[in-house]
């Protein structure tokens, strides 16, 4: 069981690479857009809370791989790394926690298409996409972020990835609200009536659906 979950935040944590680095790519060099705008055009705390999340994703990526390769180093102090859960039943919970954010994550990508960003994009602005996964979550892509830390948690089991997942979730929940304003900004009433058709993280909004049925 052990290697077998090794192996697999391994596989899961190489093809996220792939995919991430492939799609950034593809949108800078084949379609000339940058998708990555994290602390552009921001000052003060807000540059800094977008910007602290590129360094928590990469030394969180670090200590994955270092868990995940049974490293005879570490990066933390060995009283973080020390299990609060060993639960076989928690640690497969976790690793089907990330099967599914890696299902959200490739049909998010897919629904996306060229309007896919890191962070808000006010000089190359993309469609407001509503459809495919959108219609059940207005942040697929957060939400993908959100299991992926939660189940990583529940399969280590350790101080560290505990606080990385509630430090990220509390991190995602600030950039939702920021890139929310935005939105309401840049496409009006259509964010609007997305906004009330559509769940911040999943599900369609139940007083919608209430008000169809009476129509």
């Amino acid at each position: 069981m052990e290697k077998a979950l090794d192996f697999f935040q391994l596989a899961c944590m190489a093809f996220f690479l792939v995919v991430f680095v492939g799609r950034t790519l593809h949108l800078r060099f084949g379609e000339g857009i940058n998708p990555i705008k994290l602390g552009v055009g921001k000052t003060g705390l807000r540059r800094i809370v977008e910007l602290s999340f590129v360094l928590v994703l990469l030394v969180w990526i670090v200590e994955v791989l270092v868990c995940a390769t049974r490293a005879d180093f570490r990066i933390f102090p060995s009283s973080m790394e020390s299990p609060l859960i060993a639960a076989t039943s928690v640690r497969l919970a976790g690793a089907g926690m990330i099967a599914l954010a890696f299902i959200i994550f490739i049909w998010a990508l897919v629904s996306f298409k060229d309007s896919w960003r890191i962070g808000i994009d006010k000089e190359t602005q993309g469609r407001l996409v509503t459809t495919g996964i959108f219609s059940v979550s207005r942040n697929p892509i957060f939400l993908f972020i959100d299991l992926y830390f939660v189940g990583t948690f529940l399969i280590n089991g350790t101080i560290v990835f505990l606080i990385f997942a509630a430090v990220v979730v509390a991190g995602i929940h600030y950039q939702i609200l920021e890139e929310e304003r935005y939105l309401r900004s840049a496409y009006g009433t259509a964010y609007a009536a997305y906004n009330a058709r559509t769940r911040r993280y999943l599900g369609r909004g139940v007083r919608q659906r209430f008000r169809s049925s009476k129509a």
